[in-house]
């Protein structure tokens, strides 16, 4: 039970550094356009980050406490794994490498139960009972690598995760790009613009009253008034934001061409604060989410060993129940209220403290961003941080937004992105996860002598 507690407070630790290294990523463009003070915008931010507590559910952190399989670990997996991810984190956030805290804490979890397979089987074959029924193994074979898509749903698994190292940045530059010839054709003082635009709305409309949910399918109603319990519904107000982003674009649009360039200046700088608040909502929705996968992994790991426990140690409710599926029957997940309540508590904190180092990188180094770019950049990783985690997928909001900016850099020409400083990132992407597999690997291999 020691190690359970000293795991929680680590995840919590990592959560808090999160924030603080990942900031950079909500506040970058709102600074560089001087929308916002710094520490204006790091309020601003952190104040998203919090709230987004009541917007999403918690689908993220169940893919992410699956990343290995629980029955076959042990605590000492998940501690090198948290540890592993801290100083990886560290070390970045010290270099002013705008990297994926996520790839880091998947990467670590992954690396230490590798390193636990091999330590107690070698690179032999073993064999384990499933369901009555004797089941070869391969070492590699404790990373949940790939699990097809259920009821029309993403498939899932490591091997995902990192697809997603490609596909987020590459969704958030196609949006960002889109939108921004979007806005530049809008300005014209043409007809055509406004067509595209009505008929844009009117899609949007009929796709949100298509995945908006109902009176019947509320299944955990948050309040005793069934109409506010449907419009305080996660999922309904996740895609009633969507729908503010995206009209709030269709309605200027709609107008653009009549502003002077002054005057849409102006209101471009108000609307990245809607954007901007989008994109920190998107982020601690996806970031914090991990770290709940990583602590109701922790409990799950100990229930498996200590099958009689009593979690329930005075305010410290550890009843955490992963989703699972018995005898063809789905088992709902159940998780202590407290334990998002404080991991969304912690990052807010974290993204108190800034991130100045990346804050540089991600303002500019990359491409000069101006209200304009600002708004697209921060709208499109926002709709892709949005997409993502209804999927379930726990993508890097690093990757997403730095997507997103050199979309809006190739609309003015492809010269304009800082393409050397984005090959850089590019490489501390790809390095993140086997680094924090490699770290995670050896710290376990130290810790087990210990523990």
């Amino acid at each position: 039970m020691t190690l359970l507690i000293v795991i929680i407070i680590l995840a919590l630790v990592f959560d808090y550094i999160n924030g603080f290294h990942d900031a950079a990523n909500s506040i970058a463009t709102v600074v560089a356009t001087k929308v916002l003070t710094p520490f204006q915008a790091v309020l601003w931010a952190a104040f998203f980050n919090f709230l987004a507590y009541w917007v999403f559910g918690f689908g993220v952190a169940d893919t992410v406490a699956k990343t290995a399989k629980t029955d076959s670990i042990n605590l000492t997996v998940i501690l090198a794994g948290v540890i592993a991810a801290i100083i990886w984190n560290l070390i970045t956030w010290w270099k002013g490498i705008p990297s994926s805290s996520s790839h880091t804490l998947i990467g670590g979890f992954a690396g230490a139960a590798i390193a636990h397979a091999i330590s107690l089987h070698g690179f032999a074959d073993y064999f384990i009972v499933e369901d009555g029924v004797q089941v070869s193994k391969h070492w590699y074979n404790i990373v949940n690598w790939y699990k097809p898509g259920e009821d029309g749903s993403l498939p899932s698994g490591v091997s995902v995760i990192i697809a997603f190292i490609v596909l987020a940045p590459l969704l958030g530059m196609l949006l960002s790009y889109s939108v921004s010839l979007w806005l530049m054709y809008s300005s014209k003082k043409s007809v055509y613009p406004k067509i595209l635009t009505v008929i844009l709305m009117l899609l949007v409309g009929l796709f949100l009253w298509s995945v908006l949910i109902g009176y019947e399918d509320i299944k955990k109603p948050r309040f005793e008034s069934h109409l506010w319990s449907v419009i305080c519904e996660p999922a309904n107000i996740k895609w009633s934001l969507v729908a503010l982003i995206f009209y709030s674009i269709a309605i200027f649009n709609l107008v653009f061409s009549s502003f002077s360039t002054a005057t849409a200046q102006k209101v471009l700088k108000r609307m990245q604060l809607l954007s901007s608040a989008a994109f920190s909502l998107g982020h601690g929705g996806n970031d914090s989410q991990k770290v709940m996968g990583i602590i109701a992994a922790a409990v799950a790991v100990y229930l498996n060993t200590h099958p009689n426990a009593n979690m329930s140690l005075g305010w410290l409710d550890l009843n955490v129940v992963l989703p699972s599926e018995k005898n063809g029957v789905k088992i709902e997940g159940v998780m202590p209220s407290w334990i998002p309540l404080t991991c969304y508590t912690v990052i807010a904190l974290g993204t108190l403290s800034g991130g100045w180092k990346i804050v540089k990188t991600m303002g500019s180094k990359i491409t000069k961003v101006t209200a304009f770019e600002g708004v697209v950049a921060e709208s499109a990783g926002a709709l892709t941080l949005f997409i993502t985690e209804h999927f379930k997928i726990p993508v890097s909001t690093t990757h997403t937004i730095t997507g997103s900016i050199i979309g809006v850099g190739v609309t003015k020409r492809v010269s304009a992105v800082r393409w050397g400083v984005t090959v850089k990132l590019l490489w501390a992407w790809v390095l993140t996860i086997p680094i924090s597999a490699l770290i995670a690997g050896l710290l376990y291999q130290v810790l087990k002598i210990f523990i």
